[in-house]
């Protein structure tokens, strides 16, 4: 099989995991890396893809939009090929996919750690690592791992994960590699999950990231863009990515809302997926070049 697939076919990458599965560890081995975590902008333009295997496929009013996975690496291979892109973050069975597509030279991977906490569920603020570890990020030659904390001061659940997060932090650390933590106060609402987007809730999320495990000097956090940014951005010194969120019926109001915030020299960046993979007009490469162009 070639390294490089044209197009995407489903029926080639089945093929490579049946008949060559050491393949994926081949092309992770000999992948070009890039320099350093950001790119001709100066700053880190990342695509997210590891919804998915947390349970969540939504994007806008589509329940099950990321449940065809040959339409979504459609729509990453159309995005990672756009000027600007600086790479991925992803679980192993996309990212996979994305080696065996020949997509993945020069570009930053970040691998998704924590995907236990499933959407839906009663144990989903129980965020265990189900994904990458630290020896997997650094065996595959990825730049980073990333992780999830969600803190419900009502679920006993959030002290095991605030302890995995922290020996998470410290074991990227020590391989000098970036640990990237999407922290939320959240809470149960009729059943639900929801995360708390005041500002005090925000702040209070991203210093409590913002501590964990034995040494930050590789710690990066990914918070979300609320109408008060100066407050959270003041409460840490750690490098800061804006965090894309769900799929805006108002695409416009919501670019002018991140362009305003970009213009913080504090901010390092944006991991955005449905957003830019599934925007409301269907033109990925429009919405990328359009953020892309904020930077």
């Amino acid at each position: 099989m070639s390294t490089h697939l044209e197009a995407v076919d489903i029926g080639a990458l089945v093929r490579a995991r049946v008949e060559q599965p050491d393949l994926i560890a081949q092309l992770a081995v000999a992948r070009r890396r890039p320099e350093g975590l950001t790119g001709a902008t100066g700053r880190l333009m990342l695509v997210a893809a590891d919804h998915t295997a947390r349970g969540a496929l939504r994007a806008g009013a589509d329940a099950l939009a990321m449940a065809d996975r040959c339409r979504m690496l459609e729509r990453l291979a159309i995005a990672l090929s756009r000027p600007g892109v600086d790479g991925v973050l992803g679980t192993a069975d996309v990212i996979e996919d994305l080696l065996l597509m020949g997509l993945l030279d020069d570009k930053v991977v970040i691998g998704s750690m924590n995907r236990g906490g499933l959407v839906g569920t009663a144990f989903e603020i129980d965020d265990r690592f189900t994904g990458y570890d630290a020896d997997a990020v650094a065996r595959m030659g990825l730049q980073g791992g990333k992780m999830l904390l969600r803190i419900d001061p009502e679920d006993p659940a959030t002290a095991p994960t605030l302890a995995a997060c922290g020996r998470a932090v410290s074991a990227l650390a020590d391989r000098r590699l970036m640990a990237m933590i999407e922290p939320f106060i959240s809470h149960r609402i009729d059943g639900r999950v929801r995360n708390d987007l005041s500002t005090e809730a925000v702040v209070r999320s991203a210093t409590v990231a913002a501590g964990l495990g034995s040494s930050s000097a590789y710690t990066w956090l990914k918070l979300p863009v609320i109408d008060d940014m100066e407050p959270v951005l003041a409460s840490t010194t750690l490098p800061v990515l804006l965090l894309g969120g769900e799929v805006a019926a108002d695409q416009d109001a919501q670019f002018t809302t991140w362009s305003t915030v970009l213009g913080n020299p504090q901010v390092r960046g944006m991991v955005v997926g449905r957003s830019l993979l599934y925007p409301p007009d269907g033109d990925v490469a429009g919405a990328v070049d359009t953020v892309v162009g904020m930077m």
